[in-house]
């Protein structure tokens, strides 16, 4: 299988190369030539395999005999071996048809874990392959900075640079990061917002002159194929759990970067019957207004209690753009070449975005009554990500007859100021592998927003290494 950029530009790549570039020579992101397709009969055969062999066969198709199957199920295995749940993905019903996904069960807490362990196994068997060394540099808004590090501290042939915001992720969250001492980890608190992060790594792809000679950048972040293949999974996982092909099931994805979405609308381009999905933001909006109102207009990132959505630019909104508008990847460089600018899609794309995506934004006074009403209703706690999912299904599902399954995409113990809020005689304990991280030793460097500054320490940083 070919994977080629979505502005049209890059030479197509195979996957092991574009699990390894990343970013396209051309800015774009890398999207499969062509997707697999599965039938009925196939998607029917799912029922009752373990996540694991669900995977397997998911995946496979992607690789294009890069991976032997005995590869393929090794780095499986691997990825999801210290998931705290057997069921990996396990499904909780908190209403009528209403499901919640729990994505968290991972040895971070959040849905980053499905596809950063899964990349950090692939990128350890690819570079000891070739031999060569890498070096992973990241932006987080919360969690898939401490996902990252997990899934790649291990690995021999990488050191990993991960990006956050200062002061703007949650005490939890950050402490994820910064207490992992390993020697070939370094986190970087930049004195911005995810926004900013997330361009400073965008321009250090572009121009990678200030690393040693013979190291080269790979990507963590959801601009990496390999993660949003890995997040196909679940969608399939979830859907024939609750009687897919025979069902219509859809689903309710809190949104920041639009991977997560992004990855079940291959999975229905794929032939799961999903019929609805719907974008959950925060006051972070852009998403909501660009479907519902056709205004991507950005504007100034909000602080909120959902911080891994405070995202304005939605990387992965490209890979949607590229379908919508039959895969002419020059007009996708022309609605992005200004990303600071209004964009307005045209009726014909709006409308082929309309018959699956549907949208809610959910500010945080509400994201606070949704937790606390539904644990009222059926003594479960919702993190506040999960909350503005629940909250946005309920707003606009079009069927209550057909399942709608809520990502819950992160342990609420991750944001006990948000779920406090709602629930003040609540505790929740972090899970027994976490209980002493607030005794850990913190180790990260601040550096204000100057990507000459950020390029400086990590050249020096590597230079050490």
């Amino acid at each position: 299988m070919k994977f080629i950029s979505t502005r049209g530009r890059a030479p197509s790549l195979s996957f092991s190369d574009t699990v390894l570039a990343g970013l396209a020579s051309d800015g774009g992101l890398y999207v499969p030539e062509s997707l697999p397709s599965f039938s009925t009969e196939e998607i029917r055969a799912m029922s009752g395999l373990d996540y694991r062999e669900l995977a397997f066969r998911i995946i496979q198709p992607f690789v294009g005999g890069e991976l032997t199957d005995e590869e393929l199920r090794g780095i499986i295995e691997r990825a999801y071996r210290n998931f705290r749940h057997g069921a990996i993905a396990p499904l909780v019903q908190t209403g009528s048809n209403e499901w919640i996904l729990e994505l968290f069960q991972g040895p971070t807490l959040a849905f980053k874990d499905f596809a950063l362990q899964f990349l950090g196994q692939l990128f350890d068997h690819l570079l000891k392959k070739r031999g060569e060394r890498v070096v992973v540099m990241g932006a987080t808004s919360g969690d898939t900075g401490s996902a990252a590090i997990e899934g790649c501290r291990h690995c021999d042939n990488i050191d990993i640079f991960i990006l956050h915001p200062h002061n703007r992720v949650s005490d939890v969250q950050r402490r994820q990061m910064t207490t992992v001492l390993s020697d070939n980890v370094f986190n970087i608190a930049l004195e911005g917002n995810f926004d900013d992060c997330q361009n400073m790594v965008k321009a250090s792809f572009a121009d990678q002159s200030f690393l040693p000679d013979g190291r080269r950048l790979v990507a963590v972040n959801s601009i990496n194929w390999a993660r949003i293949m890995a997040q196909i999974v679940y969608y399939f996982y979830a859907a024939v759990s609750l009687g897919a092909p025979e069902r219509t099931v859809n689903f309710s994805v809190p949104t920041g970067n639009f991977g997560d979405i992004f990855a079940g609308y291959l999975a229905r381009q794929m032939g799961l019957p999903i019929d609805q999905l719907v974008i959950a933001t925060n006051a972070n909006d852009i998403l909501h207004r660009c479907i519902s109102g056709n205004d991507h207009t950005p504007r100034e990132l909000v602080h909120s209690l959902s911080p891994s959505m405070d995202i304005m630019v939605s990387s992965n909104f490209e890979r949607l753009l590229f379908d919508l508008y039959g895969r002419d990847g020059a007009v996708v460089a022309d609605l992005l070449a200004d990303r600071s600018a209004p964009m307005h899609l045209s009726q014909d794309a709006l409308s082929k975005a309309r018959e699956v995506f549907s949208s809610w934004t959910v500010d945080d006074q509400r994201t606070v009554a949704v937790i606390r009403e539904l644990y009222d209703s059926c003594g479960y706690i919702l993190d506040p990500h999960t909350a503005i999912g629940v909250e946005a299904a309920r707003q606009v599902r079009r069927s209550t007859v057909e399942p709608m399954v809520c990502l819950s995409t992160a342990h609420p113990a991750k944001f006990p100021d948000a779920v406090a809020r709602a629930l003040p005689t609540e505790q929740i304990p972090l899970p027994a592998h976490m209980q002493d991280l607030f005794e850990r030793e913190e180790r990260m460097k601040v550096l204000p927003n100057d990507l000459g500054k950020v390029h400086d320490f990590m050249a020096t940083a590597l230079g050490a290494v």
